[in-house]
């Protein structure tokens, strides 16, 4: 049946689901005409609640009924919620049954920005593990390093290379996400431009791409580590012929996951290959497709061993920026005159990396250090593990928060001078710095809100 209002299709597009989901690609085309559900995924660690719908595959995900305006919510820039697409919470389930994450490891996030998936992991993984979290595209990583600070971990490290930079780091991985450029189909609902972009050209061109990002990372993954491969689009030009490729060059096996019959996921399987498709209207999510392979060949293991050892801080800066965490076990290290709180075990790890790859962020900036002085950054603010009590605070209404995410200027009211907490509803938002005459907005400049509201 026809719909007036559905989007235009493209005719190549629309032949091949059609053949694909047969009688049901008429109600494909209408879950296009519905709009696309609403969904946050709650971060564990900060003191948050929401009343919602849960999502089926993630213990933290959340429906909402409307859609807010998350730029006017502080608890959103306080990092106490991700906006994220109900479908691609799936790779909880991937990831919880397919790795032991009770333990150390070290994680890749190859194509990360702007950060679900990333602070997805961040929730999921020990807190003593490595996450690497990549973006190409400069201007992408430094979205995804201000997403990864509101999360509030220490345990995780933002690059910003191309996929072949990590050819080097044989074996050093235990799991590799590759969520891969894509050509959006499963993206149509929402995105109209997605549509137009759309051609079988752009298909071939994106599994082309898609087959270098594969080879290039393939080296950094261990012997019987996992990759999980994922993309928002249905065909599987872009899916199962990549990972059919891939098992051409390489020895590997398909994991297969258990999935809930009442989840409303589709369990494709194509040789030796299962996939896990998701169709709008047959899930409350958008298009996605995810499928997990565990490495089988022997790779050989590089030696995580830097040529010099991480700069640690002078003894009396270690022992103030102890009173200002409540985890004693993390180590800390200075880097262009910035303290940094990383996992104690990883230390070499990412001194190594830093030798290899370029990084935006390593850790947690907790302050700058300048004449025994320490001036706080304005991630330890967000960070989970930040002491509160051990500092003033000024709690904010909404109105008060707005004009502080907008760095302007609030009132101390009878608060003695020093570097002072701004919380909301006792999630901390950032930090002031309050003298004689005036209180210092410290919220940084390039993360302001510009909405009026």
């Amino acid at each position: 049946m026809e719909m007036k209002n559905r989007p235009s299709l493209p005719k190549e597009f629309e032949d091949t689901l059609r053949g694909k989901l047969g009688e049901s690609f008429n109600h494909f085309l209408t879950s296009l005409q519905q709009p696309s559900p609403v969904s946050i995924r709650l971060n564990p660690h900060k003191q948050f609640t929401f009343e919602g719908e849960s999502v089926a595959w993630s213990k933290f995900g959340k429906y909402l009924t409307e859609r807010p305006i998350f730029t006017l919510d502080p608890a959103f820039h306080a990092g106490a919620y991700y906006v994220q697409e109900a479908s691609s919470m799936f790779l909880e389930q991937a990831i919880t049954q397919t790795a032991d994450i009770t333990k150390s490891i070290r994680v890749l996030d190859l194509c990360a920005a702007p950060g679900g998936k990333s602070t997805l992991l961040l929730s999921l993984l020990h807190p003593d593990s490595l996450l690497v979290s990549n973006e190409v595209i400069r201007s992408r990583a430094s979205i995804l390093s201000e997403n990864i600070q509101k999360w509030g971990h220490t345990n995780v490290v933002v690059t910003n290379n191309d996929p072949e930079d990590f050819s080097t780091l044989h074996g050093f991985f235990d799991v590799i996400v590759v969520d891969a450029p894509c050509s959006g189909e499963g993206l149509f609902r929402k995105d109209p431009d997605a549509v137009k972009e759309w051609s079988p050209a752009n298909v071939d061109l994106c599994s082309k791409r898609q087959r270098r990002i594969l080879a290039d990372v393939w080296p950094a993954l261990k012997t019987n580590g996992i990759l999980i491969y994922c993309t928002c689009t249905y065909n599987e030009h872009e899916n199962e012929e990549n990972l059919r490729w891939l098992q051409q060059q390489h020895d590997i096996e398909s994991v297969p996951l258990t999935v809930d019959k009442s989840w409303g996921i589709e369990t494709t399987q194509e040789g030796n290959f299962i996939g896990y498709r998701f169709y709008p209207h047959q899930v409350r999510g958008e298009g996605f497709f995810l499928s997990a392979i565990r490495k089988t060949e022997q790779q050989q293991e590089v030696r995580a061993k830097p040529k010099k050892t991480i700069a640690c801080p002078p003894k009396n800066i270690i022992e103030q920026l102890q009173e200002w965490t409540l985890n004693d076990t993390r180590k800390l290290y200075s880097w262009n005159d910035t303290v940094y709180a990383i996992p104690f075990n990883q230390a070499e790890e990412i001194e190594f990396l830093r030798q290899h790859l370029k990084i935006i962020l390593a850790g947690t900036q907790l302050a700058a250090a300048k004449h025994d002085k320490l001036i706080p950054e304005h991630a330890s603010a967000l960070s989970i593990e930040l002491k509160k009590d051990h500092f003033q605070q000024i709690e904010v209404n909404l109105e008060e928060a707005l004009h502080f995410l907008r760095k302007e200027p609030i009132q101390s009211g009878s608060t003695p001078k020093g570097f002072t907490l701004i919380t909301y509803n006792k999630l901390p938002l950032g930090w002031v710095n309050v003298l004689d005459n005036r209180v210092n907005n410290l919220y940084p400049k390039e993360w302001r809100i510009r909405m009026a509201g």
